[in-house]
């Protein structure tokens, strides 16, 4: 019986533990207007360094994998890997020569790349930059967030209102799984489940990755400026560029904290992961003309 009695309580700490953020995982989050990454305690909230990585130039998208930090520097159009516990360069510019990059996803020893103006996802390896293939996808709709689960890619169309899924191979699985978005940025995976910022209708949606059905179009609604999202247990977590805060919101509950982490300047794309743990973790604005669209707005809410 005193066995029983402790093996089912192992499995409810089990249970709990894996329904949250977990301790020592951390959250990053690309500070567009500042130009930095900041680092938070994905349970608390609580600031662990604002300025991990600074000097950057636009960062929009970022990933991480084991000790690897990844950056999208949509203005400069490179790639840069930093240290993920110390912030230090380990190539600050380790792809070059993109057109606008927003979001990013780690695979294994492949990095995957949104090239909004170019309208593609790139394939590069991840610890020497090289490119695999830097037209991977092609003929998109300005490509932001971009998701790897498994073998399958999710790419975020902004201007279509569309989420694409294609095989990290290339091939198109459903070009449209999703549609009617409103000027969708940032998704995340989870499961069978898409999570999905709508820009332009202040909401997070949640979608099917079977057939792309809405489980719930306006999950969180009332937002001001949505934009990244990440997902760890019954934890989402999301940007809201006109708030600059992070918000935490339990999938199992329904509880949200709108502002999580506050005070931030223009906050964009988010990670989460540990930044000792040797598991990549799944992981969008250009200054250009062609992007206006969904910029202006970006700025306007992201300075007030």
């Amino acid at each position: 019986m005193r066995r029983k009695a402790l093996l089912a309580a192992a499995i409810v700490l089990a249970v709990a533990a894996s329904s949250e953020a977990k301790a020592g995982e951390d959250l990053y989050v690309t500070n567009y207007n500042g130009n930095t990454i900041g680092e938070y305690d994905a349970a608390t909230g609580a600031a662990i360094n604002t300025s991990l990585v600074s000097g950057l130039s636009g960062p929009v998208g970022i990933a991480v994998s084991g000790a690897d930090l990844f950056v999208a520097n949509s203005t400069a159009g490179t790639i840069g890997e930093y240290n993920a516990s110390t912030g230090a360069a380990i190539n600050a510019s380790l792809i070059s020569g993109l057109n606008s990059p927003e979001g990013l996803a780690v695979s294994g020893s492949d990095i995957f790349v949104a090239n909004l103006l170019g309208g593609t996802i790139g394939e590069y390896n991840a610890t020497t930059g090289a490119a695999i293939n830097a037209s991977l996808v092609s003929g998109l709709s300005f490509p932001y967030g971009l998701a790897v689960s498994g073998p399958d890619l999710f790419v975020v169309n902004a201007a279509a209102g569309t989420i694409g899924e294609y095989a990290t191979s290339g091939n198109t699985v459903n070009g449209t799984l999703v549609s009617g978005l409103s000027f969708p940025n940032g998704v995340a995976v989870s499961g069978s489940d898409l999570f999905v910022a709508n820009f332009s209708a202040d909401a997070f949606g949640e979608y099917s990755t079977v057939n792309g059905s809405a489980t719930n179009a306006s999950l969180i609604s009332g937002q001001l400026g949505p934009f990244g999202v990440a997902v760890s247990g019954s934890n989402l977590f999301v940007t809201n560029v006109g708030a600059n805060t992070i918000g935490e919101y339990n999938l199992s509950t329904g509880a949200m904290d709108s502002s999580f982490v506050s005070g931030l300047n223009g906050p964009a794309f988010i990670a989460i992961a540990n930044p000792s743990s040797s598991v990549p973790e799944p992981a969008s604005l250009s200054l250009l003309a062609a992007g206006a669209l969904g910029l202006a707005a970006f700025r306007r809410r992201a300075r007030g």
